[in-house]
């Protein structure tokens, strides 16, 4: 199979612009159009519904493109490991991550990672809800959960501390929780859902932050959100410590039962489908992630 087609045809799929993805790969708009016809015609399939207006993928093209990426995947980890891969590192890199976690750690680093490697361009899907990482065709994802997806692999970037927290207005107004029985007394805010969450005290006896027995009217699914609703006093919340670092330190919110450990296995993974060839551009940006976050967390005290 023609790989420079190959080639072609994902970067159409990702402009949705056929003449775009040629000139991009040195091709006159004619000949990028013909070259991928040649490829549907090889595979006995339209992989692109075009009109005057605009392109688009077909059924068939979507379901073909995570394929394409990988052949491409592979033909570069192949020319790489005979030392005939270009010296500058290049290609599109598409991130998924929680988007709480990028905008307080990742975004402000993105010019330093572009400036290192300026051939790469990145794609990134930051959003805070649940997301299929193989059948959104992503490269590489950041997840802050215990895995047990057996078709990914991992690199853990930190260790993810969840709190139980609260605003100073709140917990004057309504008690200082001393143990897990107080919080049924309490509103819980909760994240996403409402899955009780242990917690492990000095006795080592397993307790719960459960939301589902408490007087909790509020659930939400950014991270963002929830600590802003904590610190405007709605409640208690169980939080990550990389989210509510900074508003401990200044004091506008207060951790709650810190003697309490929350056990629920959460890390910061670096993760990608284990069919993936771990290419150059996927590397360099595990480690730039490593370097930059994971070697010193900055939610970590000294």
């Amino acid at each position: 199979m023609d790989t420079d087609s190959l080639r072609l045809f994902v970067r159409a799929a990702e402009k949705l612009n056929i003449s775009a993805a040629g000139r991009e790969l040195g091709m006159q708009p004619a000949v990028a159009s013909n070259r991928l016809a040649k490829l549907e015609q090889s595979l006995g399939s339209d992989l692109m519904h075009r009109s005057t207006r605009k392109v688009a993928l077909s059924v068939e093209g979507s379901e073909f493109l995570p394929f394409a990426r990988e052949i491409l995947a592979q033909e570069d980890a192949a020319r790489a490991a005979l030392g005939l891969s270009s010296p500058q590192v290049s290609g599109l890199l598409r991130f998924a991550a929680s988007s709480t976690f990028a905008q307080l750690y990742i975004v402000p680093l993105i010019p330093e990672f572009l400036a290192r490697y300026p051939e790469i361009k990145l794609d990134l899907k930051l959003s805070d809800t649940r997301f299929d990482l193989i059948e959104g065709s992503y490269d590489l994802a950041l997840r802050n959960s215990a895995l047990e997806d057996s078709s990914l692999k991992l690199r853990k970037l930190a260790d993810d501390t969840r709190i139980l927290c609260a605003s100073p207005g709140y917990l004057d107004r309504h008690g200082y929780p001393e143990a897990p029985a107080d919080l049924l007394q309490h509103q819980l805010i909760a994240f996403q859902d409402l899955t009780p969450k242990p917690l492990i005290g000095p006795g080592r006896t397993a307790e719960y932050f459960d939301p589902r027995a408490s007087a909790s009217r509020l659930v939400m699914d950014d991270g963002r959100s929830l600590k802003l609703a904590t610190i405007a006093g709605a409640g208690i919340s169980m939080n990550s410590l990389w989210n509510t670092h900074a508003e401990l330190k200044a004091g506008t919110l207060i951790r709650v039962l810190p003697d309490f450990a929350v056990d629920d296995r959460s890390v910061l993974w670096l993760v990608y489908p284990k069919s993936n060839v771990l290419t150059a551009k996927v590397r360099v940006f595990i480690d730039f992630l490593l370097e930059k976050i994971g070697k010193a967390p900055a939610w970590i005290d000294d």
